[in-house]
């Protein structure tokens, strides 16, 4: 069988023994699990001793989870078991070691796939990785704030009406998505402030290409306007995204949390709660403005055209 390697890490402002006490109770995961934000109404029953707790749900399967083993303040071991959609078995460990007035958290996982699923190795490696980011990153608000600053709201199906654009197409990796984009949208609103009258939309970016294997990414920035301007500048684009049925889950908080409206969105459509329009490539537009709300206030509405 394949055998599957993951291990991510992250610094937490908190003393270790506040981490310790966070991940050897159960009671403890809901609030920043990866998996569980994307569907809130699954089934979770966590045992007295909080050490053992099951899940039960349509897009995140069904499994459970218990501690087999404590060093205190140091490490977790852990026995995960999925029952659905397929059956496997994982070890899963947390280490955890002082750093200056922080702790660094390592979150490892060893385990395989079906053999039917052999070639699915790397990627499967890419998304679970990406998974234990999301989750690390939650956990480290978790502790050093007492709540996740992530919520998801399911709007659903609906229309898009559809725009013309101006924007700036660009590739890129995951590391420097975040420093490019800004960088886009500086471009872009430094054009468009002399153009103002023109602007007939929220703010977007369409992503052509994702490839975690690969680390590769193309997407587009834009901004909807009511006629192309005159005198684009050099690396400017338009283009047209049309009018489509959508599905949209809708974001409240920082950006670098998006990735919790993404995967939960790649989840209903390989659970066939909706039906993915490939055609059309998948957009977040942007609701309100970084330099008018906090971040933890910041509004992005996701969306997968449908069929």
């Amino acid at each position: 069988m394949p055998k599957m390697h993951i291990e991510k890490s992250t610094v937490i402002n908190a003393p270790v023994e506040k981490i310790y006490n966070t991940l050897n109770n159960f009671n403890h995961w809901t609030p920043w699990s990866p998996w569980l934000i994307q569907e809130p109404e699954a089934k979770v029953e966590v045992a007295g001793d909080a050490k053992y707790y099951s899940w039960e749900g349509n897009r995140i399967g069904t499994g459970n989870m218990k501690v087999t083993a404590e060093k205190s303040n140091e490490s977790i071991d852990y026995d995960l078991n999925f029952v659905k959609p397929w059956k496997s078995s994982a070890k899963v460990r947390f280490e955890m070691k002082s750093q200056g007035e922080g702790t660094e958290v390592t979150w490892l996982m060893d385990g395989s796939l079906p053999v039917f699923m052999f070639w699915m190795k790397k990627m499967m490696e890419a998304y679970v990785g990406m998974d234990y980011e999301r989750g690390l990153s939650m956990l480290k608000e978790y502790v050093e704030d007492g709540t996740v600053h992530s919520k998801l709201d399911f709007n659903g199906s609906s229309t898009y009406p559809g725009c013309t654009y101006v924007g700036v197409k660009t590739a890129c990796t995951k590391e420097t998505i975040g420093t490019q984009m800004e960088k886009d949208f500086g471009e872009i609103w430094a054009f468009m402030s002399g153009h103002k009258d023109l602007i007939s939309g929220h703010p977007f970016s369409i992503y052509h290409k994702w490839d975690l294997v690969k680390n590769k990414i193309s997407y587009t920035s834009g901004v909807p306007v009511s006629r192309i301007p005159d005198n684009l500048p050099d690396g400017f684009i338009t283009g047209k995204i049309p009018k489509t049925p959508i599905y949209t889950v809708k974001h409240t908080g920082p950006y670098g949390h998006l990735g919790n409206a993404w995967s939960t969105l790649y989840s209903m459509e390989r659970n066939k709660s909706f039906k993915a329009n490939k055609k059309i490539d998948p957009f977040e537009t942007y609701a309100n403005d970084p330099g008018e709300v906090p971040h933890n206030e910041l509004i992005t509405e996701v969306h997968f055209a449908t069929k």
